[in-house]
């Protein structure tokens, strides 16, 4: 049996904002402090709404029917790859991605994504989040969670 896809889920419960994510990101997947370089972004909806959002691992990646150059590859878990070499930064795989995945290297005028720290148990931004807003762990199991919380907000509600 295949083993399920684990995406990184943030708990906008208890995302603060941050940004440690971004920055634990750009530092160890580019040896710099620059949250631009990161693979996860931090998103604030106003007024007190944040999430961090990453690769969501789709059963169909829009960005790799939407590259001109076949630059993008899906690999077996579900992530991406992308080959720096063919990659020309036209951004057509940014565009397509319904969940703002992608970003642009400006620098070396190429595409990057979270790769879910590909060499590592589990990526470091999951690891190393302060307030362990961060889980990397299967869809199947966030409905699962999702459908707790909602129980006990009823009972809650009913007592």
């Amino acid at each position: 049996m295949e083993e399920a896809k684990r995406i990184i889920v943030c708990d906008t419960d208890k995302c603060t904002g941050c940004e440690i994510c971004e920055y634990v990101c750009s530092v160890f997947k580019e040896r710099t402090i620059n949250w631009n370089k990161a693979r996860i972004r931090h998103i604030r909806i106003e007024p007190t709404f944040d999430i961090a959002i990453a690769c969501r691992k789709c059963e169909t990646p829009l960005c790799v029917k939407a590259c001109p150059r076949e630059a993008i590859l899906e690999q077996p878990d579900g992530s991406i790859r992308i080959e720096k070499d063919k990659c020309n930064g036209c951004g057509w795989c940014i565009e397509a991605c319904n969940f703002g995945a992608l970003k642009l290297d400006w620098d070396r005028k190429c595409v990057f994504a979270c790769d879910f720290c590909a060499d590592l148990d589990q990526p470091k931004c999951v690891e190393l989040c302060p307030f362990q807003a961060l889980e990397y762990t299967t869809l199947d199991q966030v409905g699962l969670e999702a459908g707790k919380k909602a129980f006990l907000r009823i009972i809650e509600e009913l007592e």
